[in-house]
């Protein structure tokens, strides 16, 4: 049966599909302005902010699982009323549902490192709407939530190119040094997520990399992969900034770690110059659909 990657021609979700379709996944996925690219899925415009057009996704694709992968930054009616309305739409269909979630749901305030058990206390608006967004879980008996960090790739990530441009002087701004995440390469993050979507799982679940660092230790860890200067990365203190956000979001993801093939590996690992970052056909999950 179908897999429905929701949000698939995000960057997230583009990594979804790729996996998902190399592993022989019947593949449908859904996008805001434009289709991606990969070959042999379906791809379905729809509005998370429209219930009409929710319920007419999902009858349509009628999948056997949705993975929401969509990002709709602080946007309350997208990022929290969204995933809602997927999940409604998906026990009306009899489809299990995967909500990608964020370690913003939490404050860093306590319970430092955060393992599944943790209550979210938001303190940021997208913190806010990701945690409103985790309701899924009262709405749908065959619904997970997972929590992930700070999401890098092979160059294409947000976090990525902020390293470049501020390595070249193109952009203004610091890399924070006591604002520490669980930084996770997107490929594994990807792999997790489809390895959790061919069982049964539910509840919540943590997909956050092996090792807590800094935002300036992760920038100069891009830095030194990508042969730039980590020494023009600029520093500075969130607890001095007026930007607003947690300082210690440590995920411990062990006991999701420990039910999972793939490994979640820390940013030491997967950003070394000679990291060999293994092809989608090797590491998609071969579960039942």
């Amino acid at each position: 049966m179908t897999l429905l990657i929701v949000g698939g021609s995000g960057f997230l979700g583009t990594e979804l599909v790729r996996q998902a379709v190399s592993a022989g996944r019947p593949t449908a996925a859904t996008y805001t302005t434009r289709p991606g690219s990969a070959p042999g899925v379906t791809w379905r415009s729809l509005d998370l902010r429209d219930p009409g057009s929710v319920e007419a996704v999902v009858a349509e694709v009628n999948p056997r699982v949705i993975v929401n992968a969509s990002s709709g930054g602080a946007d309350w009616a997208v990022t929290a009323e969204g995933p809602v309305r997927l999940a409604i739409a998906a026990a009306k269909a009899g489809s299990r549902m995967i909500q990608v979630s964020t370690d913003a749901v939490f404050s860093g305030k306590s319970h430092v490192p955060y393992d599944e058990h943790c209550k979210p206390d938001p303190i940021t608006p997208y913190g806010a709407a990701k945690a409103a967004a985790e309701t899924v879980l009262l709405l749908h008996p065959d619904a997970a939530v997972a929590r992930t960090s700070l999401i890098i790739g092979d160059g294409q990530s947000e976090h990525e190119r902020t390293v470049h441009e501020l390595a070249a002087g193109t952009r203004e701004g610091v890399l924070f040094t006591d604002d520490f995440r669980c930084p996770v390469h997107a490929s594994d993050l990807a792999a997790a997520l489809l390895e959790l979507a061919s069982g049964d799982t539910t509840g919540v679940h943590h997909l956050g990399g092996n090792q807590a660092l800094s935002r300036h230790e992760l920038g100069v860890l891009i830095a030194r992969r990508d042969g730039l200067d980590a020494s023009r990365l600029p520093t500075g203190l969130r607890a001095d900034s007026t930007l607003p956000g947690s300082l210690n979001i440590r995920l411990d993801s062990r006991s999701t770690q420990r039910k999972l093939r793939t490994t979640l590996r820390g940013a030491h690992q997967f950003l070394a110059p000679t990291a060999w970052t293994p092809q989608p056909a090797d590491r998609a999950p071969r579960g039942r659909w």
